[in-house]
């Protein structure tokens, strides 16, 4: 996410002496959806005052993915801001090629696979799991493990395997 987000802040301008309660709701809100602020190691200006009373200011602002290697490795091009007042902001994101699954199991809605699914379920797994004595946090993951391992099976059982098209 990258912006002109047209707040002042200490936090990203090393020259701006005060704290704006908006920066943390705005540093919040980035980080509930899993980004950080990407710091460039360029101490320069995203806006430039046209008005010789006014500082510069940083309020142009990067925020990548936690722990992602284009964080704080951001560029700022403050030769090429003509003839905005604003420095324009770049960073290289490699793209990696991604796997998609070309098959997958299933059980069709409504079916006689279902509704078997659904009888071996609640006689197989949900009739025999024992869970009168789950005494601590041991005995429980057992237990959860052995209803994954029955749940798996009887899916198996019903399924079948289809291709994934557009």
């Amino acid at each position: 996410m990258a912006g002109d987000l047209n707040i002042r802040d200490s936090n990203w301008d090393p020259c701006y002496p005060f704290h704006s309660i908006y920066s943390d709701f705005l540093l919040e809100i980035t980080d509930s959806c899993g980004l950080c602020l990407s710091s460039h190691n360029q101490q320069v200006p995203t806006r430039y005052s046209n008005n010789i009373n006014n500082n510069n200011s940083v309020i142009n602002l990067f925020f990548l993915r936690h722990n992602s290697s284009e964080l704080n490795n951001h560029i700022v091009h403050p030769e090429l801001r003509f003839p905005s007042d604003h420095a324009p902001l770049t960073v290289n994101i490699s793209i990696n090629e991604e796997f998609i699954q070309e098959e997958c199991s299933t059980i069709i809605k409504n079916s006689k696979e279902e509704e078997n699914f659904i009888v071996d379920l609640i006689i197989e797994v949900l009739g025999k799991l024992d869970t009168t004595m789950i005494l601590d946090k041991d005995v429980l993951e057992k237990i959860v493990q052995e209803y994954t391992r029955l749940l798996e099976s009887i899916w198996y059982k019903h399924s079948r395997v289809v291709k994934i098209t557009r």
